[in-house]
């Protein structure tokens, strides 16, 4: 059984009124651990489904996505292993890796 399509999830859940955002894998180097087009679906409260990093990414993204939300300005993320911030979210798989993050609805 596949995992549901975030855009799909974020669309849907769109509809039922929360505060959604999406984001996108837009471009990664070296050995990040999700590829090109790969998303995640982010709510209001902090639910996501989907995947930009494989765990590496996914709780600064989800704070970041909060952020989206609330201002409805998108936001592109930037982590490697080159960056500061890929020791504190766990990016030390080699690799870089940017996001897009955006308001849906």
């Amino acid at each position: 059984m596949s995992a549901p399509d975030p855009l799909i999830v974020a669309e849907a859940w769109a509809r039922e009124g929360r505060g959604v955002a999406l984001a996108t894998v837009v471009e990664t180097w070296g050995s990040a651990p999700r590829p090109a087009g790969s998303a995640l679906a982010i709510d209001q409260d902090g639910r996501f489904e989907g995947s930009v990093s494989g765990g590496c990414v996914e709780g600064a993204v989800v704070a970041e996505a909060a952020e989206v939300i609330a201002s409805g300005r998108p936001r592109m993320l930037e982590f490697g292993v080159a960056d500061e911030a890929a020791w504190r979210v766990g990016l030390s798989c080699g690799g870089r890796i940017r996001v897009f993050v955006e308001k849906v609805g």
